[in-house]
């Protein structure tokens, strides 16, 4: 008897710890431990259950990175002569997931790029920034066929590589707003981001970039549908604005992002 009540005391007494250090737990921490609990069985191409991918919007709704609109890095300098420079704040990076912040100043492009095989929660924290993303359509491009494209400048080449998207997003976002997310062939999968203010948005990638097992960052070139022509395919002419032509590029001479020390709240991995 007396053995049963000391269990249960100190049972009492661990769940009452236990909550204490849950209520002390920053917001950040909160992030990290929800992501390890449910990316802990996903992988390349996996999507979270509806469930999990609510309780990540929950963590990031409330999350606060101590981050403000005058910290130095995002304000434009008027004294440089190249362009301004984005920022990355790494957080955290396993095999299962990543979690890091881009600050950019006004006016600076995160290119057309994907996100192979990736579930991506994108929480702008604040400022104003225009979003335009695209999935691939699938089994409308005829894979023998190779369209000729006439460029502005009259310059006639043989694109090949060209892939029929459609658009998702084109509109501007000011926080606070809603956590944005691209799941690997809906929502969005290749995105870019412009500043149109000093903006900080976290991402939370699962799993990660990895190019062994396939997930490599691709940048893209996007044209208009009118652009281009192939036999055999056809969109009403008031949905034409709703799909474009993606080809594959380089990653972009002028993109650069420059890592920052992240000076909020640690995260204590376990």
């Amino acid at each position: 008897m007396i053995n049963t009540w000391a269990e249960k005391n100190i049972s009492d007494r661990k769940d009452k710890e236990y909550s204490k250090a849950k209520k002390k737990m920053s917001r950040v921490q909160k992030l990290y431990e929800t992501c390890k609990q449910i990316f802990a069985n996903c992988g390349h191409g996996v999507v979270p259950c509806p469930e999990n991918v609510e309780r990540v919007k929950a963590v990031l709704a409330e999350a606060d990175v101590g981050l403000r609109p005058n910290m130095p890095y995002l304000i434009r300098s008027t004294v440089s002569d190249g362009p301004p420079k984005i920022m990355y704040l790494h957080l955290h990076e396993c095999d299962k997931f990543s979690i890091g912040i881009f600050c950019l100043p006004p006016s600076p492009v995160i290119p057309l790029h994907n996100h192979p095989g990736m579930t991506v929660f994108s929480k702008l924290f604040f400022g104003k920034m225009h979003i335009k993303s695209y999935d691939w359509v699938d089994n409308l491009l005829p894979h023998q066929s190779t369209p000729n494209a006439n460029i502005s400048n009259n310059d006639t080449r043989d694109w090949t590589g060209l892939r029929l998207a459609k658009l998702k997003k084109n509109s501007e976002f000011t926080a606070p707003c809603k956590t944005s997310i691209l799941y690997p062939a809906d929502g969005g999968n290749m995105h870019s981001f412009t500043a149109r203010t000093a903006c900080a948005v976290l991402d939370v990638l699962g799993p990660p970039y990895c190019d062994p097992e396939g997930r490599h960052c691709q940048y893209y070139y996007d044209f208009p549908f009118p652009n281009f022509s192939v036999d055999g395919l056809s969109v009403p002419e008031e949905q034409k604005n709703e799909y474009a032509w993606l080809k594959e590029r380089e990653k972009p001479e002028d993109f650069t992002v420059d890592g920052a020390l992240y000076s909020g709240p640690d995260i204590i991995v376990n």
